[in-house]
Protein backbone atom coordinates (compact mmCIF):
# COMPACT_ATOMS: atom_id res chain seq x y z
CA UNK A 1 0.00 0.00 0.00
CA UNK A 2 0.79 3.42 -0.83
CA UNK A 3 0.37 6.37 1.84
CA UNK A 4 0.18 10.21 0.28
CA UNK A 5 -0.66 13.23 1.95
CA UNK A 6 -2.13 15.81 0.25
CA UNK A 7 -1.49 19.85 1.87
CA UNK A 8 -3.49 22.71 0.97
CA UNK A 9 -0.59 25.69 1.35
CA UNK A 10 3.31 25.87 1.55
CA UNK A 11 5.20 25.23 4.77
CA UNK A 12 7.36 28.27 5.24
CA UNK A 13 9.12 27.15 8.68
CA UNK A 14 12.01 25.99 7.90
CA UNK A 15 12.49 24.11 11.41
CA UNK A 16 9.02 21.99 10.99
CA UNK A 17 10.07 21.57 7.12
CA UNK A 18 12.87 19.34 8.66
CA UNK A 19 10.76 17.57 11.35
CA UNK A 20 8.58 16.58 8.43
CA UNK A 21 11.39 15.42 5.89
CA UNK A 22 12.89 13.11 9.17
CA UNK A 23 9.60 11.32 9.22
CA UNK A 24 9.18 11.05 6.01
CA UNK A 25 13.16 9.61 5.25
CA UNK A 26 11.75 7.04 7.97
CA UNK A 27 8.67 6.06 6.92
CA UNK A 28 9.98 5.33 3.95
CA UNK A 29 11.41 2.00 5.37
CA UNK A 30 7.90 0.53 5.89
CA UNK A 31 5.70 2.02 3.37
CA UNK A 32 6.13 4.12 0.29
CA UNK A 33 5.15 7.35 1.65
CA UNK A 34 4.69 10.65 -0.63
CA UNK A 35 3.65 14.41 1.00
CA UNK A 36 2.48 16.39 -1.88
CA UNK A 37 1.66 20.28 -1.26
CA UNK A 38 -0.76 22.13 -3.41
CA UNK A 39 -0.04 25.35 -3.99
CA UNK A 40 -2.61 27.91 -1.86
CA UNK A 41 -5.46 29.64 -3.73
CA UNK A 42 -4.80 33.52 -5.35
CA UNK A 43 -6.91 36.05 -4.53
CA UNK A 44 -8.75 34.50 -1.80
CA UNK A 45 -9.93 38.02 -0.35
CA UNK A 46 -12.50 37.88 -3.36
CA UNK A 47 -13.69 34.79 -2.64
CA UNK A 48 -16.71 33.55 -0.23
CA UNK A 49 -15.74 30.49 1.99
CA UNK A 50 -17.72 28.78 0.09
CA UNK A 51 -15.94 29.75 -3.16
CA UNK A 52 -12.54 29.12 -1.58
CA UNK A 53 -13.30 25.75 -0.48
CA UNK A 54 -14.75 25.02 -4.12
CA UNK A 55 -11.69 25.94 -5.44
CA UNK A 56 -9.23 23.87 -3.36
CA UNK A 57 -11.66 20.86 -3.73
CA UNK A 58 -11.52 20.79 -7.59
CA UNK A 59 -7.27 21.21 -7.10
CA UNK A 60 -7.76 18.03 -4.50
CA UNK A 61 -9.85 15.90 -7.34
CA UNK A 62 -7.06 16.44 -9.61
CA UNK A 63 -4.36 14.99 -7.85
CA UNK A 64 -6.67 12.07 -6.73
CA UNK A 65 -6.73 8.72 -8.76
CA UNK A 66 -9.88 6.65 -9.08
CA UNK A 67 -8.63 3.72 -6.88
CA UNK A 68 -7.31 5.82 -4.24
CA UNK A 69 -9.09 5.50 -0.99
CA UNK A 70 -9.45 8.94 0.35
CA UNK A 71 -9.36 10.32 4.40
CA UNK A 72 -9.88 13.67 5.63
CA UNK A 73 -8.28 15.48 8.47
CA UNK A 74 -11.10 16.67 9.74
CA UNK A 75 -12.09 18.25 13.30
CA UNK A 76 -15.49 15.78 13.69
CA UNK A 77 -13.62 13.04 12.69
CA UNK A 78 -13.32 9.41 14.54
CA UNK A 79 -10.78 10.12 17.24
CA UNK A 80 -8.27 7.20 17.56
CA UNK A 81 -5.00 6.53 20.16
CA UNK A 82 -1.83 6.18 18.75
CA UNK A 83 -2.14 2.03 19.22
CA UNK A 84 -6.20 2.52 17.33
CA UNK A 85 -4.50 4.31 14.55
CA UNK A 86 -1.81 1.70 14.36
CA UNK A 87 -5.19 -1.10 13.77
CA UNK A 88 -6.61 1.54 11.56
CA UNK A 89 -3.92 1.34 8.94
CA UNK A 90 -3.57 -2.50 9.72
CA UNK A 91 -7.17 -2.87 8.53
CA UNK A 92 -6.79 -0.68 5.42
CA UNK A 93 -3.59 -2.58 4.42
CA UNK A 94 -5.50 -5.65 5.01
CA UNK A 95 -8.20 -4.65 2.69
CA UNK A 96 -5.74 -4.23 -0.81
CA UNK A 97 -6.09 -0.29 -0.60
CA UNK A 98 -3.62 0.51 -3.60
CA UNK A 99 -3.25 4.22 -2.10
CA UNK A 100 -4.61 5.70 0.55
CA UNK A 101 -4.83 9.61 0.68
CA UNK A 102 -4.65 11.65 3.46
CA UNK A 103 -5.62 15.48 3.10
CA UNK A 104 -5.15 18.41 5.04
CA UNK A 105 -7.54 20.79 3.63
CA UNK A 106 -7.34 24.75 3.85
CA UNK A 107 -8.25 27.24 6.38
CA UNK A 108 -12.37 26.68 5.89
CA UNK A 109 -12.18 23.15 5.79
CA UNK A 110 -13.45 20.95 3.03
CA UNK A 111 -16.17 21.17 -0.19
CA UNK A 112 -19.38 19.55 -0.20
CA UNK A 113 -17.50 17.32 -3.28
CA UNK A 114 -14.94 15.96 -1.29
CA UNK A 115 -16.69 15.36 1.94
CA UNK A 116 -19.04 12.99 -0.62
CA UNK A 117 -16.16 11.85 -2.04
CA UNK A 118 -14.08 10.79 1.29
CA UNK A 119 -14.25 7.10 2.68
CA UNK A 120 -13.68 8.37 5.85
CA UNK A 121 -12.58 11.37 8.34
CA UNK A 122 -10.22 11.20 11.43
CA UNK A 123 -9.36 13.73 14.00
CA UNK A 124 -5.74 14.33 15.37
CA UNK A 125 -7.51 16.23 18.48
CA UNK A 126 -10.03 18.16 19.95
CA UNK A 127 -7.65 21.07 19.96
CA UNK A 128 -7.02 23.40 16.66
CA UNK A 129 -3.55 23.47 15.11
CA UNK A 130 -1.93 25.77 12.47
CA UNK A 131 -2.24 23.76 9.37
CA UNK A 132 1.13 23.39 9.13
CA UNK A 133 1.91 21.62 12.07
CA UNK A 134 -0.85 19.28 11.37
CA UNK A 135 1.32 17.99 8.65
CA UNK A 136 4.20 17.29 11.27
CA UNK A 137 1.45 15.68 13.78
CA UNK A 138 0.00 13.53 10.61
CA UNK A 139 3.51 12.46 9.73
CA UNK A 140 4.85 11.10 12.72
CA UNK A 141 1.60 9.46 13.80
CA UNK A 142 1.57 7.10 10.55
CA UNK A 143 5.38 6.56 11.75
CA UNK A 144 4.58 5.97 15.17
CA UNK A 145 1.70 3.55 13.88
CA UNK A 146 4.19 1.41 11.56
CA UNK A 147 6.44 1.21 14.97
CA UNK A 148 3.67 0.03 16.56
CA UNK A 149 3.01 -2.68 13.74
CA UNK A 150 6.04 -3.50 14.33
CA UNK A 151 6.12 -3.70 17.93
CA UNK A 152 9.12 -1.60 18.30
CA UNK A 153 10.29 0.76 20.79
CA UNK A 154 9.54 4.05 19.19
CA UNK A 155 6.16 3.74 21.11
CA UNK A 156 6.18 2.87 24.43
CA UNK A 157 2.79 1.25 25.53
Amino acid sequence: MNIKLLAIGKTDNKHLLQLIADYEKRLGHYVKFSLEVIPDIKNVKNLSEAQQKEKEGDLILKKLQSTDQLILLDENGKHFSSVGFSEYLQKKMNSGIKTLVFVIGGPYGFSKEIYAKAQGKVSLSSMTFSHQMVRLFVVEQIYRAFTILKNEPYHHR
